[in-house]
């Protein structure tokens, strides 16, 4: 069994407030396709985060729309399997499902119920010729009973020991978060326990850090083969911050046999725009006049990429700092992106109320739509706020947006 695995897409994303990456995401999705023509494999595999928001634009849905379609005309005989992430909205997923069917994609957006009826199950397992796929969705709580069900329906159907691939959208323990940078939230793991057995090779998505888990000395290794079972994430499509400062992939996999060999060859993508810590030959930059003019020398010499600047704590930067850096890079025409959150150097290691930061699950953060929902989790930070107060305030502003929409 052969299939492609990518994960992390955040279609639509507008990255620093400010920049579209259509042209990013083109350059993506052409080196996708070469793939699938080139490699020929039975499915590929997108575990989840289809789009950057839940509510993505018309526009947006119509380039996800183009994507797919083009793959699906180049190679009529693939399954493409999509699940939804956290930052996807489950419901709108699926709600495009039965359409899709008719091009050989399955959509996968809402997780079963905990108290899920008879039958369940066939929605979540797809059977090809060559093995079978348990596709899931981002799932909140504990599930690991619904996760080994499945593999145990796989289990039984499966006589001549066809490979397994099972999907999800979700954070274990043991993985390298390099690049996620959580400054409010944390990130609740599972267990690889909690997963099920039965699986030859997890298809995850969630980190964008190409990895392996049990196996980070092989990280950025192009080829390497496993025993089953192999837990994997195959990274994000493009980087989303410096800190991403690895190479990111699409994972291709082969499977001989179910509790066979793994193999995974890493596909390297070609990202249109490279991300920089400026400046590159010092600590940090301890004089604003000094940075813009490293920004000049910078943007005439590579022309194009994203910038973040190491500030020390100390210089007094002019109000206008900001607009003085979009002042140099405006002659590039969006080809140079700047991200306005300074790196302070020198800067005390723990700030004052760092410590009562609110824990929350970064992914429940993310799904979040009601603010009261929030404050009521991290009530403690806010000595004296009247929460009935605030959330008789919040009921009149949502009565006064449905007058005016109704208007």
């Amino acid at each position: 069994m052969r299939i492609l695995h990518t994960a992390d897409i955040h279609l639509g994303q507008i990255i620093y407030q400010n920049y579209e990456r259509r042209d990013e995401h083109d350059h993506y999705f052409k080196q996708l396709k070469k793939w699938c023509l080139q490699y020929q494999p039975d499915a590929l595999v997108v575990s989840g985060d289809l789009f950057d928001i839940q509510q993505p634009s018309a526009a947006t849905k119509a380039c996800f729309n183009q994507y797919f379609a083009e793959i699906h005309r180049s190679c009529p005989s693939m399954k493409i399997i999509m699940t939804a992430g956290n930052h996807d909205s489950a419901s709108r997923i699926q709600a495009d499902h039965v359409i899709w069917d008719m091009a050989q994609t399955v959509l996968i957006g809402t997780s079963p119920a905990y108290d899920a009826q008879e039958g369940w199950e066939q929605k979540y397992i797809i059977k090809l010729p060559t093995g079978y796929v348990v596709a899931l969705p981002y799932m909140a709580g504990d599930r690991q009973e619904q996760w080994q069900h499945l593999l145990h329906c796989v289990e039984t159907d499966n006589i001549a020991h066809l490979p397994v691939v099972m999907m999800a959208h979700t954070a274990v323990a043991g993985l390298d978060l390099k690049g996620h940078d959580f400054e409010i939230g944390t990130l609740k793991t599972l267990s690889i326990d909690q997963l099920g057995e039965g699986y030859d090779y997890l298809a995850l998505g969630h980190i964008h850090k190409p990895q392996t888990i049990g196996h980070q000395e092989d990280a950025m290794t192009e080829e390497v083969t496993y025993p089953a079972p192999v837990v994997r994430y195959s990274g994000s499509a493009l980087h989303v911050s410096c800190d991403e400062s690895y190479p990111h992939t699409v994972s291709l996999v082969d499977i001989d046999k179910h509790g066979g060999l793994v193999h995974i060859k890493q596909l390297r993508i070609d990202q249109l725009r490279h991300f920089y810590i400026l400046p590159e030959d010092q600590d940090c930059y301890t004089d604003a006049e000094a940075a813009i003019a490293d920004i000049k020398q910078w943007a005439e010499t590579h022309r194009s990429g994203y910038i973040r600047l190491k500030m020390d704590y100390q210089v007094a930067l002019p109000s206008n700092f900001n607009q003085m850096v979009y002042d140099v890079i405006d002659a590039y025409h969006d080809e140079i992106r700047y991200n306005p959150k300074l790196i302070w150097m020198g800067k005390p290691t723990a700030q004052e109320g760092d410590s009562n930061r609110p824990k929350i699950e970064i992914a429940e953060l993310q799904q979040m739509k009601d603010p009261m929902h929030f404050i009521a989790q991290t009530i403690d930070n806010y000595p004296g706020l009247d929460l009935e107060e605030l959330r008789e305030a919040f009921e009149e502003v949502k009565l006064e947006m449905k007058r005016k929409d109704e208007n």
